[in-house]
């Protein structure tokens, strides 16, 4: 076995460490190239103890972890309860960083190389690093999400625990990575071109107030695409304007954050370029499921790293381990690890960016079957 993920809802963190450690060794063994470690808010005061206990027993060449209010592991997702996970893999040549704002990644990185970036929301501006990003090279990972008691970032880099900045994994060409993101929304109405813009605000679509085009997109929408626009409108900025057709999976999608009738504004949680194409979105769990089950289509993977959204999960989708349970069950693999994030990184059409409320995985050792 090359990858191994292991796990414990034990509530002595102890006891915990001592069970996902024991998998471990049971399934690999001792000295693995790459060890990740995640682990939720209740065990957050021992991470030090039970990192130094992996790094004893286990002995990695590079060590990763940090903890979240959710984890998932295997086909389960363990939210807001006691879990520790721990993921061990067979990987020659990782190499591990320690990112501030000041610090980017190598300018060297080969190409069909991955990287592997867990980041604190609030000392840590991904933009930068995200655009920087070499044709070739895949970037997934996701932002830590704290809860109210634990305020700062645990970020472990081997044997050191960081509270600001980034931790990122170098991982190799040639082990069958491959990125996933899933968005979860799907257009509606039709694409418009942004003729009047600045910076986030969208003044006119297509030559109208761009308010007046909303009004009518509620106006012709059903009883059922109405109710979702009232949870949440999005729009989707089109990726790739060559496209003669643009379909759910060609946009990079961002929430529209307020609405001015007074004169005629959307305002969104990004840029919005003149001349841009961009199109209604609205997101639901039937896309959600639709668009990973798509995604995940005619592949298996060895192994799965995946980072999803704090607003995914059984709140979303209405039943517990959802993502867990469609990457496993469609890549017939069980060794998928990760965590639930403020916020998530991946590319789409070739370019990386953060996302909300995605699920975004780097899947390992990935074969196409018919």
């Amino acid at each position: 076995m090359r990858y191994s993920v292991a796990l414990s809802e034990h509530p002595d963190i102890g006891l915990a460490t001592g069970e996902v450690i024991g998998q471990i060794l049971n399934r690999i063994g001792s000295n693995p190239d790459l060890v990740f470690l995640f682990l939720t808010g209740p065990h957050l005061s021992s991470i030090e103890k039970c990192a130094e206990t992996v790094i004893s027993l286990l002995n990695p060449k590079l060590f990763i972890g940090t903890s979240a209010p959710s984890i998932l592991a295997h086909r389960q997702e363990i939210e807001g309860k006691p879990a520790i996970a721990l993921w061990a893999g067979q990987i020659d040549n990782c190499h591990g960083l320690h990112l501030t704002n000041d610090v980017p990644l190598p300018s060297d990185l080969a190409d069909e190389s991955s990287v592997i970036l867990i980041a604190d929301p609030h000392t840590f501006n991904p933009s930068p690093l995200l655009a920087s990003i070499p044709d070739g090279v895949n970037l997934v990972g996701g932002l830590t999400s704290t809860d109210p008691l634990h305020k700062s970032s645990q970020l472990i880099l081997n044997k050191d625990i960081y509270e600001s900045g980034a931790v990122a994994v170098l991982l190799p060409p040639g082990i069958g990575a491959h990125p996933i993101v899933s968005q979860g929304c799907r257009p509606i109405d039709q694409p418009f071109t942004v003729t009047s813009s600045s910076n986030n605000v969208i003044y006119e679509l297509a030559g109208r107030p761009a308010w007046d085009r909303l009004k009518e997109l509620v106006q012709n929408s059903d009883k059922s695409t109405r109710e979702l626009i009232t949870r949440g409108l999005h729009i989707g900025l089109v990726i790739d304007e060559h496209l003669e057709k643009f379909e759910m999976g060609d946009f990079l999608i961002r929430t529209i954050i307020d609405v001015d009738r007074s004169n005629g504004t959307l305002t969104v949680g990004s840029e919005v370029p003149l001349g841009s194409t961009i199109q209604f979105q609205v997101r639901d769990p039937e896309t959600a499921s639709s668009e990973l089950h798509n995604l995940n289509q005619s592949l298996e993977a060895e192994s799965v790293l995946l980072f999803t959204c704090n607003g995914r999960g059984h709140r979303f989708f209405g039943h517990p381990n959802h993502d867990a349970e469609c990457f496993a069950n469609q890549l017939a693999t069980t060794q998928v690890v990760g965590m639930f994030c403020g916020g998530e990184l991946g590319p789409i059409g070739g370019r990386h960016f953060l996302h909300g409320f995605t699920a975004s995985a780097l899947l390992l050792g990935v074969k196409k079957i018919q």
